[in-house]
C-alpha cells in the first residue's frame, strides 16, 4: 500500500544528527524524541495517520531517598496508517514511561505521557530505520555508521493551498540531485512544489531542476506538464 516516494524514504538510513543519548545508571542509550517521530511520520504518510491508547495503567508508586514520588505507568499505543483509498496497516506495541516529582500530579502525569511516548515509538519502529529500529540492535549496524539524507520536517502551517500530495507520475531519479540534498518533491494542486529546511541556500539547485520561485505562496514550483524532462 506504500507508495513509491513512501518505499524511498523508507528505506533511508537514520540521520546522525537525529539521534539523542542519555545517561542512566552509568550507561548511554540512544533515542529518538517523540516530536522528531511524529513530524517525519507526517512527512513521508502526508498526515494520514493517526494512534489510539488501548492501554494506560499505573503499575508503581514509591518514594525515593529525596522524598520525591516516583510513579511508572504502562502504556499500549496501537498506530493506523493510511493510504489514499483508506486502507490502512496497524501497528501496536507496548512502553514505560517514569515521573519523578515532589508534586504527587505531576509525577502521575510525566509517567503517563512518558509511557504513551515510549509506546508511540516502539509502534513506529517495526517500520525501519527511519523510525530508530536499528538503536536496538546492541551492535553497530551500517545504517547507523553512514550518513544519508531522510525525509525533512514538514509544517501544516507552510501550506495556504490544500497539503500536497505524495509524487506518484515522477521517478525520484528525475530529482536526485534534490534528494540528495535532503529535499522532497511534492504534487499540490497542478505544481510540483519543492519541500525542506535551508531552501534558500539550496536555490541554484532548485532552479536548475526547472523550478520557479512564487512571492505569494513562498515556495518553488513548477506546473505538472512541464515535469516530464
Amino acid at each position: 500500500m506504500f507508495s513509491e516516494y513512501q518505499v524511498k524514504a523508507l528505506s533511508y538510513n537514520l540521520e546522525e544528527s537525529r539521534i539523542k543519548t542519555i545517561d542512566k545508571a552509568g550507561m548511554s542509550f540512544k533515542y529518538l524524541e517523540t516530536y522528531d517521530v511524529i513530524n517525519v511520520a507526517n512527512t513521508i504518510f502526508n498526515y494520514m495517520w493517526d494512534y489510539t491508547i488501548t492501554r494506560l495503567e499505573e503499575v508503581a508508586r514509591e518514594k525515593n531517598s529525596n522524598g520525591n514520588n516516583v510513579i511508572t505507568f504502562s502504556a499500549i499505543v496501537k498506530v493506523k496508517i493510511y493510504d489514499a483509498q483508506k486502507n490502512f496497516i496497524e501497528r501496536e506495541d507496548t512502553g514505560v514511561g517514569i515521573g519523578t516529582s515532589r508534586m504527587l500530579g505531576d509525577a502521575i502525569d510525566n509517567a503517563s505521557k512518558s509511557a504513551v511516548s515510549d509506546s508511540l515509538k516502539r509502534s513506529f519502529r517495526s517500520l525501519g530505520g527511519q523510525f530508530g529500529n536499528n538503536l536496538y540492535s546492541k551492535t553497530p549496524t551500517t545504517s547507523q555508521q553512514q550518513n544519508h539524507q531522510q525525509p525533512v520536517q514538514i509544517q501544516q502551517s507552510q501550506y495556504q493551498q490544500p497539503p500536497a500530495q505524495q509524487l506518484q507520475n515522477t521517478t525520484p531519479q528525475d530529482y536526485s540531485s534534490l534528494y540528495n540534498i535532503g529535499l522532497t518533491i511534492m504534487e499540490q494542486g497542478q505544481n510540483l512544489v519543492v519541500i525542506g529546511d535551508e531552501i534558500f541556500s539550496k536555490k541554484d539547485s532548485i532552479k536548475a531542476c526547472g523550478f520557479r520561485w512564487d512571492g505569494a505562496t513562498k515556495m518553488w514550483y513548477k506546473p505538472l506538464e512541464q515535469k516530464a524532462a
